[in-house]
């Protein structure tokens, strides 16, 4: 239910469970830990998902069982920030509950036009994972985030991009041709500049 390709440097994995919304069992989240832990070497790597949910956060079978508040959540999304290679999310749709830290941890974000935002923790009875506010807050300021956190709020792909949740909207059929453009001149560039520069902007 992940899938893992790799093409001149360039890592796309692709959460593959749309009759489930993407949504993220156990076993799927623990495999995208490891891939992720795993792609120190990838020049860029790109995260997207299969049909037109990027993903629904936990399932809803294993959040009951604990997964909801699983530390590997955090894991995964410390996993994506600490590569040294440019990261992408091409959400291929509504991004819900803690699928968003994967996507918060990334460089750039593009998504389709039809995408929905939203976090509903609270409303669930959780807190949501410990760096999520934190990244969410450094894009969109402190109020957006409780907007969303707080508020439990929908944000719609247009509000998202003028928030400055994502960088760019971009038609479904393109999502991915785009995300691989971006990485065009990061994998041509030296490491040593492409990762100095990430650094850099920090």
């Amino acid at each position: 239910m992940i899938e893992l390709t790799q093409d001149n440097e360039v890592w796309t994995v692709t959460l593959n469970r749309p009759d489930k919304a993407n949504a993220l069992t156990e076993d799927m989240l623990r495999e995208l830990c490891e891939i992720m832990e795993r792609a120190g070497d990838a020049r860029a790597v790109i995260l997207t998902g299969r049909g037109k949910i990027f993903s629904a956060g936990a399932d809803l079978e294993a959040a009951r069982a604990g997964l909801a508040v699983s530390d590997l959540w955090e894991r995964l999304s410390g996993a994506i920030a600490a590569l040294p290679g440019l990261t992408i999310a091409a959400l291929n749709g509504t991004l819900a509950g803690g699928a968003m830290g994967m996507a918060l941890a990334c460089d750039i974000r593009i998504s389709v036009p039809a995408a929905k935002f939203f976090y509903p923790v609270m409303k669930l009875g959780f807190l949501p994972q410990p760096s999520d506010p934190a990244r969410m807050a450094a894009l969109i300021g402190p109020s957006r985030t409780k907007l969303i956190l707080m508020g439990g709020q929908k944000i719609l792909a247009d509000e998202a991009l003028a928030f400055g949740l994502v960088d760019r909207l971009v038609e479904a059929d393109a999502l991915l041709e785009t995300a691989q453009s971006f990485c065009t001149d990061t994998v041509a560039a030296s490491e040593q500049i492409a990762h100095g520069i990430k650094q850099m902007c920090k």
